[in-house]
């Protein structure tokens, strides 16, 4: 009996060690890491280029400073005022530095548009006499950008130099005194805008965008069948305009926020 206990107590204690050897034997349960989650965010820094299309007002503002001739019945220091407006479209180009979510960048712009008007001068009760005649043809703008990111989202502020070309007519009807004069000026001043963008993918971004922009007032020299000329100040008091844009972004890859 006592031998029969001592056998089956030394069988226990040999397959115990045997166990706890083999258990000693085994490697380590691996360990691994969790991956680590990137969240992809837009990088707006790079050259881009696009077009813009939309809508734009101009007033035209003309005053006579010099009326030296008989051809034409508008007095000095007498003028008008006349608002025009018209489709408004041009490319863009323009280069992006960003620092965290603030974005920096500068642009240049040109754009034709199709602002015009025409009215009669009837100061001197006349049905129809002088016939002046406007229109505002091109601008281009050099500006300085600076906005804030939210990721797709840019919203930013926008201001710089701007120049118009703008065209003024007078046309006299009534004899006996009739001839007519026109001159081509270029205008230079400043603009200031707003604008929000999206980037659609890493490389295409759409967008909306406002601007005014105010100019000086320039001298034209009219010259007319009769002796003498017709002598204005006259400017694009302000051009305002409304665009959709869209712009291709070169090299643009993903950054990785952690």
């Amino acid at each position: 009996m006592i031998r029969a206990k001592f056998v089956a107590a030394l069988a226990f204690a040999i397959a115990l060690g045997v166990g706890g050897a083999s258990a000693a034997d085994l490697a380590p349960w691996p360990y691994t890491k969790a991956p680590v989650l990137v969240e992809p965010v837009y990088n707006w820094a790079g050259l881009y280029v696009g077009g813009q299309l939309g809508g734009s007002w101009t007033n035209e503002v003309w005053t006579n400073t010099a009326r030296t001739a008989l051809f034409g019945d508008l007095g000095p220091g007498l003028g008008f005022g006349q608002r025009g407006a018209g489709v408004f479209g041009g490319a863009q180009l323009g280069y992006n530095w960003q620092a965290s979510n603030y974005v920096f960048g500068l642009e240049g712009t040109v754009s034709g548009m199709d602002n015009h008007g025409s009215l009669l001068n009837t100061i001197f009760g006349l049905a129809r006499d002088d016939q002046f005649s406007w229109r505002t043809n091109l601008m281009a703008t050099v500006t300085a950008r600076a906005g804030v990111a939210l990721n797709n989202n840019l919203f930013y502020l926008k201001g710089g130099y701007a120049g118009v070309d703008s065209h003024l007519a007078v046309v006299d009807v009534v004899p006996p005194f009739v001839g007519s004069g026109s001159s081509t000026k270029w205008h230079n001043s400043w603009t200031v805008g707003a604008g929000w963008e999206y980037g659609l993918t890493q490389n295409w971004i759409v967008g909306v965008e406002y601007d005014y922009a105010a100019f000086q007032a320039t001298s034209y020299q009219l010259g007319g069948a009769a002796a003498g000329v017709y002598s204005f100040d006259a400017k694009p008091r302000d051009v305002q305009s409304a665009v959709a844009r869209l712009s291709y972004k070169f090299g643009s890859p993903i950054v990785a926020k952690y």
